[in-house]
This record gives C-alpha cells, sequence and structure tokens, in this order.
C-alpha cells in the first residue's frame, strides 16, 4: 500500500475531529476529495480503517495503527523540516499550535507577532479548539505546542504558564444586573444570551448550561466578541466574554461588565507540548518565547 503525505496528514485530522468533515478543512481539503482518499486507502490495505456512523467516525483497530504510525511520519517531517531549516535558505518550517477561544482572540496575536517577524521563513498552522481536545492531540502528537485551561487532565504533558482568562457577563449598562458586584452563572440562565457562531468558549459555555440541566436562550449568534458586546450594549441580551475583551471594549459597546464567580470562569492558561526534547527547533523557540507569558 501507498499513501502520500497528504494522505497521512488527512487521516490524522479526521480522527483527531471524529469526523470526515471537519477533518477535511484542518486538512484544507473539499469533503468529497477527502472521502475519496479514504476510500482508496481502505481500498488500496484492503482494510476497513474507519467506522462510520451518524454521530462521527471512529478508527478502527487498524485505523489506530495508522494514526499512531502516520503521527510519528509527520513528527519525523516537521523536524526534519526544522532542523535543515536552519541551514538551507528558504526552506520554510511550520509549527502547528492549537488554542482555545480567550487565547486565541485576546493573547496570541500580540505574543505571536513580534517572533514571527523576528523568524520570517517560519509559518504557524493555528487552529481553535475545547482545552480537552488540545491536550489530547498533543499528547497523541497531532500538535506541538497547545495553550489550554487548567481545568482539563494534562498528567502527561509538560506545562508552562500562559496568562489567566477571567469570563465576564456583559450587559447594557442599565439592565438590572449591570451594578451587581459579581454573579453566578444560574443567575443568567433565564436572561437572553448573545453567542458566538462556532467555536471552543461557545461549546464551554453550553457545556456548562446543560450540566445545569439548562439550554441558553439564544437570541443571535455573532463570530466575535466585538459583535457581542456592541449588542449588549444595545440591549439586545447578555454576553459572556473573556474580561481582557470586555475591558478593550467597554467605553466603545457602552457595556458594563459583571465577573462570573463559577470556578470555572476564572482559568489559569498554560503552554503546553509533550515533551521538549521532541520539539522542533522553531517550535521549541517559540515555546520560550509563549512561556514568558502576558502581563
Amino acid at each position: 500500500m501507498r499513501f502520500d503525505l497528504i494522505d497521512l496528514r488527512l487521516f490524522v485530522a479526521v480522527v483527531d475531529a471524529g469526523s470526515i468533515t471537519h477533518g477535511a478543512s484542518d486538512a484544507g481539503l473539499s469533503l468529497p476529495a477527502a472521502s475519496e482518499r479514504l476510500q482508496d486507502m481502505e481500498a488500496a490495505g484492503e482494510v476497513l480503517l474507519l467506522h462510520r456512523g451518524r454521530r462521527g467516525v471512529v478508527p478502527t483497530a487498524a485505523g489506530e495503527a495508522l494514526a499512531h504510525h502516520a503521527r510519528t511520519i509527520l513528527h519525523q517531517m516537521a523536524q526534519m523540516r526544522g532542523d535543515l531549516g536552519r541551514y538551507a535558505k528558504g526552506m520554510r518550517a511550520t509549527v502547528r499550535i492549537l488554542t482555545n477561544t480567550a487565547a486565541m482572540t485576546e493573547f496570541l496575536p500580540q505574543r505571536l507577532a513580534p517572533w514571527m517577524a523576528a523568524n520570517p521563513q517560519i509559518d504557524i498552522d493555528l487552529q481553535e479548539r475545547q482545552s480537552t481536545d488540545i491536550a489530547r492531540s498533543v499528547t497523541t502528537g497531532s500538535a506541538e505546542i497547545g495553550i489550554l485551561s487548567s481545568a482539563v487532565e494534562t498528567d502527561d504533558l509538560t506545562l508552562k504558564p500562559f496568562a489567566v482568562d477571567r469570563l465576564v457577563a456583559v450587559f447594557a449598562q442599565d439592565h438590572l444586573f449591570a451594578q451587581k458586584p459579581s454573579l453566578r452563572f444560574t443567575d443568567l440562565l433565564g436572561e437572553h444570551f448573545i453567542a458566538l457562531t462556532d467555536g471552543a468558549l461557545q461549546q464551554h459555555l453550553d457545556m456548562q448550561a446543560a450540566r445545569l440541566g439548562a439550554k441558553l436562550k439564544v437570541r443571535v449568534a455573532l463570530r466575535n466578541f466585538d459583535g457581542i458586546c456592541r449588542m449588549a450594549g444595545a440591549g439586545i441580551g447578555v454576553g459572556i466574554v473573556p474580561e481582557r475583551a470586555a475591558r478593550r471594549l467597554k467605553r466603545s459597546a457602552r457595556i458594563a461588565m459583571v465577573r462570573l464567580q463559577d470556578d470555572w470562569a476564572t482559568r489559569k492558561l498554560s503552554v503546553c507540548v509533550r515533551s521538549e526534547a521532541e520539539l522542533t527547533v522553531p517550535a521549541r523557540s517559540l515555546l520560550v518565547h509563549l512561556a514568558k507569558g502576558i502581563r
């Protein structure tokens, strides 16, 4: 059987996402092209690699073996490019980072910019995930670096402090809750929400509501914190955003902000890797830079 690197990247992406659709997107392929490649891989090996169901896909025993070897090969390729990039003029390297919503929007842009400016030959493959998915992907070698919250199990990973992310509720300035010193998430469940269209933070909030036996009453879903704060300031509903975003937008969006008391609403963010010794040279350099943290 002959698999190329595109096949291997696709297969790992599909296994990590638990979905052919999402895996295809992560691998930069259309769904038809990805489906055809996966079928060709199974036909070439004369073996079933994925169990397909309504809720996604899971690898078979053969698929687990392929995913393991594919991660090893892809990691070695990344190490080769990183090591040779120090000597080969014009050779580019890529570091893959998985991060939660708060780090993606409020912390990483300012931290990545100076490092990328100083390393113009290195590209960043940056993708948003929930912290549990980040921990799993870094553990299995699908990503070199992760930025996640302290709420997940990370026993097998090396962690370095990155930042503190506090979630706050945002309202119109004349809202009944606007003058409260703090609130619990349960206090808000009767309100109408302005949600994120998608992303790890919204999935996290939906999960917290489900744990309380509730479902958020969403009036509208928007793509960014700027839109959520402006809608909240106009009295459309309640939003939950990182405190850093709320402070940045407080004046222009005309919002009131109140911290949430729930333990899960204050999260210590960490940079995580499987092993510093296994990192490519570019990834090791970036890890050192990111571990300086945010002030």
